[in-house]
Formats: structure tokens, sequence, C-alpha cells
């Protein structure tokens, strides 16, 4: 199974991957963006089967990128790793298709919690 990771920080990025591992995932394929513009092409060449993103990413945004995907019948399983989890963007992820929104900092637990549905 392939999980893409999409954050415009190196660092952010490799924290997530470490947690991925640490919560269980090491087996996946993990392919990297540095912004939702690069991910949305990621996504649609490598058809990953869940789809992490911070939300705040030059180019795109994740709301943006994560819009973009579902206009082209995308329906992989998206999420959010993000600093902001006001109520707002919370309904604005839901609204637009996202299946969680956890927020930083995180723990190898909040990603089985909310990964484990989707990668069975």
């Amino acid at each position: 199974m392939k999980i893409l990771v999409a954050d415009d920080s190196k660092a952010m990025r490799s924290i997530v991957i470490r947690t991925l591992r640490q919560a269980g995932y090491s087996g996946h394929k993990i392919i990297e963006a540095a912004d939702g513009a690069e991910a949305l092409g990621i996504a649609k060449s490598e058809e990953p089967d869940l789809i992490i993103s911070d939300w705040n990413m030059p180019e795109m945004n994740g709301l943006d990128f994560l819009i973009a995907l579902r206009a082209a019948e995308f329906d992989t399983p998206f999420g959010f790793v993000t600093t902001e989890a006001s109520p707002e963007m919370r309904e604005l992820a839901e609204k637009n298709g996202a299946a969680f929104l956890i927020t930083k900092p995180f723990t190898a637990e909040d990603f089985q919690r909310h990964f484990d549905p989707f990668l069975d």
C-alpha cells in the first residue's frame, strides 16, 4: 500500500514518516510531496491508498489540494495533520471530503486511530 505525505517542511515530513513507522505502518511505501501542487500530480500518477497533508503550504494549500483531488474524481482517503484545528477548519475539511484532521503534536496512537480503517 502507498501513503502520500504532503508538507512543505522536510523536517515535518520526516516526523510524520517516523511516526507512521512507530504506529506500525513501516511496510507501506511512503511518497513525499513538498506542496499541494506537487502532491496533486503525484496522487494522480501514483494513486496512493491514503493521503496525509498539511493545511498551510505554498503553491497549493492542503484544502485546495483536497478540493482539486475530489474534482478529479479521486476518492482516496485524505486527512490533515496540521497545527490549525479551529471548528471552522474542521468543518471545511469534512465538507470537502477529508476523513480526519489530526492536530500537531501527534502520537503514533493518533495515527493508528485514524489510519487503521483505511490501511487494514
